[in-house]
């Protein structure tokens, strides 16, 4: 063929259409920008604090929004056998196949709480007599189960698979880490709270994130075993020491962030599932 038939071929064939964007980025921006949507007025009209000990705006009922933003998104594109589907990963603990990670799901984040509240003592921090209010802890513990549930079958259940199938385990849970930190921001702004108290509460909980991530994929992608230790996490908070008074999020902060420190060196960073030290014994 000539040069002058081949130029006229390729003038004839239809134009490539443009490179759609990455699916997962795709499917979480669309999570993210729905969430945010459903939580505006939230925002707006979520100023006045609770009438409840512990100090949250109403804007704090905005955590259910990443459930229903997944619910959404699943029930447009899978109908309702998918939704049906999401919803009972809420209760799949039989994929907890190794017991020994409720240890983790339970006792790792009283452990930074107590080990915060001892290095506050130690620094002369001004610390109240603890009068931890255990009658009370039953009642916050299924509240925040729920407030677990809303947010972890979005963030967990829905955006993370595949942003670490993309991206790795660890970055994908940095990334939606700080997502998670950008949603609580507008609450703490109605809080009361202070700059630094808000900076340092929002990198503890990518932190937070990255260990919700690692649990997960150490059980079996069990969204059950990230909504309670979200669950346990913030029932920490709020018997810290009196209904949460005089938590400090920069040394919780640093607490986790040693924490995670381990947990990175300890565990491949594609996947936080793999131990580094059993491969290399092996």
């Amino acid at each position: 063929m000539s040069p002058a038939h081949q130029t006229e071929s390729r003038q004839n064939l239809p134009e490539q259409p443009a490179a759609s964007p990455d699916p997962p980025v795709r499917r979480t921006l669309a999570f993210i920008l729905l969430t945010i949507a459903l939580s505006i007025p939230f925002w707006i009209f979520g100023e006045r604090s609770l009438p409840i000990p512990v100090r949250l705006p109403v804007s704090a009922f905005a955590a259910f929004n990443p459930m229903l933003a997944a619910l959404i998104l699943v029930l447009l594109d899978e109908g309702p056998r998918g939704v049906i589907e999401l919803f009972s990963r809420v209760l799949n603990y039989r994929k907890i196949q190794n017991r020994a990670w409720y240890l983790a799901i339970l006792l790792l984040s009283p452990l930074v709480y107590v080990l915060s509240y001892a290095v506050m003592r130690l620094a002369g921090m001004p610390l109240p007599d603890p009068e931890i209010p255990l009658l009370m802890a039953p009642f916050f513990l299924a509240v925040f189960i729920l407030f677990g549930i809303g947010e972890e079958l979005g963030w967990t259940g829905y955006a993370i698979d595949p942003l670490q199938n993309r991206y790795g385990a660890l970055a994908a849970a940095a990334m939606l880490g700080v997502l998670w930190g950008l949603f609580h921001l507008i609450p703490d702004l109605q809080n009361g709270q202070a700059a630094d108290w808000i900076l340092w509460q929002r990198l503890g909980s990518m932190f937070q994130r990255i260990l919700i991530v690692w649990i997960y994929n150490n059980t079996g992608k069990s969204v059950f075993s990230a909504v309670l230790f979200h669950a346990v996490n913030n029932l920490c908070w709020a018997l810290f020491p009196n209904y949460g008074s005089h938590f400090n999020p920069m040394v919780t902060g640093l607490i986790l962030m040693a924490v995670t420190g381990l947990v990175v060196t300890g565990w491949d960073s594609r996947t936080l599932s793999h131990f580094r030290l059993s491969r290399q014994t092996s």
